[in-house]
């Protein structure tokens, strides 16, 4: 290495010697992960199965649960004396930073009190507005028109494709708190290749929409239960340029939405029933990861996951093995369904369609419907004081959610009854 400019020593050459080194190499965050891991391993910290950056410590009198980001540390106990003994480990060993309560977490704002957490990342969307010149933008009430069918074909090219490309980064992270934008982003990520104008207005019409609730994020109350629940939906051949489905799927625990997918699905069924099918695998999958997530963090959920369809013969075709002649071009792999409940992992339901909520990731809703899946799904806005209340939602919506909830508690109580 070279002395830094403007250094110089009479009398001597010398330079400098590197002693660590966290960025800029290509081995170094692994080296660091390996550092840090084995140092957790070593005060007694378990790895987690189902993902390698979760550390777990249990002990008769605590639990300690240590989530591990680059070289961002989250840690959650049940005892401030574990904490503290923990954070003196880790200060001798690497001189950490200590933030004290989470409030604030690679832009995400954490927010507590007696009824719950709420997740949001208001200042970061703030900023992506005041970056792209739309503070002043006129609000818009949904992300993407529910008529809007965009295509790789258009040849109006957009004149800055690296800008797209930067402003789908930058709406690629907002998704972890913001499930209403997750079918609005999947879709605009196709165009990445060669974006045009109708693409580029899309995108703002994206952020025309974050304009309006900039402070809506994810509600985590604290009195519910630990029962998952899954909703699984497909649209099928709703790409326009390949026919290709897309999944879409939502998961809770309890009243909690802990997941959700839109993705355009790999192959092209050939039947709406074979869309719904991959896309009740697909949340299969995902509804078996969190079981081993709950497992990690030592939550006993003994009772069947519930998973919700709105297709009866998706349903058929997991519970009966006899159709052959309708599932026999479908790939194998589809078929973990049966097994999982065979094995009374999941128990699978049909629901009608106005009750599927996430039909809000497999298509572009309007937004009476729109707005009245992300109620369901617990997402709120604890800054709408702040935002001039412009946000409120119509009293035509509450009157519907009411008396849709009361058909839901109809609808879960047969199930139960049935089950």
């Amino acid at each position: 290495m070279e002395l830094p400019p403007r250094l110089t020593v009479q009398r001597e050459q010398k330079v400098c010697r590197l002693l660590k080194s966290l960025y800029g190499l290509k081995q170094a965050s692994r080296q660091w992960f390996a550092k840090l891991s084995n140092a957790l391993i070593s005060y007694g910290f378990v790895q987690g199965n189902s993902d390698c950056s979760l550390f777990i410590k249990k002990s008769e009198s605590s639990f300690m649960a240590l989530l591990v980001y680059v070289d961002d540390v989250l840690l959650a106990s049940d005892s401030i004396l574990e904490i503290e003994r923990l954070k003196t480990f880790l200060d001798e060993k690497f001189t950490i930073k200590d933030l004290g309560r989470l409030k604030y977490f690679l832009g995400l704002e954490v927010a507590r009190s007696k009824n719950g957490i709420s997740l949001c990342q208001r200042k970061y969307i703030l900023d992506i507005l005041e970056d792209t010149g739309l503070t002043g933008s006129k609000p818009a009430a949904f992300p993407m028109e529910s008529t809007l069918k965009l295509s790789a074909n258009d040849t109006n090219l957009y004149e800055d494709p690296s800008g797209y490309r930067r402003l789908f980064g930058i709406l690629l992270y907002l998704t972890l708190t913001r499930p209403d934008l997750a079918y609005s982003v999947q879709v605009l990520s196709q165009f990445l290749a060669k974006p045009t104008v109708s693409h580029h207005q899309a995108a703002i019409q994206v952020l025309r929409y974050l304009k309006a609730i900039p402070g809506q994020g994810l509600f985590f109350p604290s009195s519910s239960d630990l029962q998952l629940k899954g909703f699984s939906d497909s649209d099928w051949a709703g790409c326009v340029d390949t026919r290709r489905s897309i999944t879409g799927f939502a998961i809770f625990l309890g009243n909690s939405l802990v997941s959700w997918k839109s993705k355009k699905q790999v192959t092209i069924s050939r039947s709406s029933v074979e869309a719904e099918y991959r896309a009740l695998a697909t949340t299969t999958c995902e509804i078996q990861w969190l079981l081993y997530a709950l497992q990690d963090l030592d939550i006993n959920h003994s009772q069947s996951a519930l998973l919700y369809t709105d297709s009866k013969s998706t349903i058929s075709i997991a519970t009966n093995p006899v159709q052959h002649e309708r599932t026999k071009h479908i790939q194998i792999d589809c078929h973990l369904i049966r097994e999982k409940l065979q094995q009374h992992v999941l128990k699978l339901f049909h629901i009608p369609s106005r009750l599927q909520l996430a039909d809000i990731f497999t298509k572009p809703l309007g937004s009476l419907l729109f707005h009245h899946n992300l109620c369901k799904m617990n997402i709120i806005n604890i800054h709408v004081h702040l935002e001039g209340g412009y946000w409120s939602l119509p009293s035509h919506i509450e009157s519907m959610e009411l008396k849709r909830k009361e058909e839901r508690l109809k609808i879960e109580r047969k199930l139960e009854d049935e089950s």
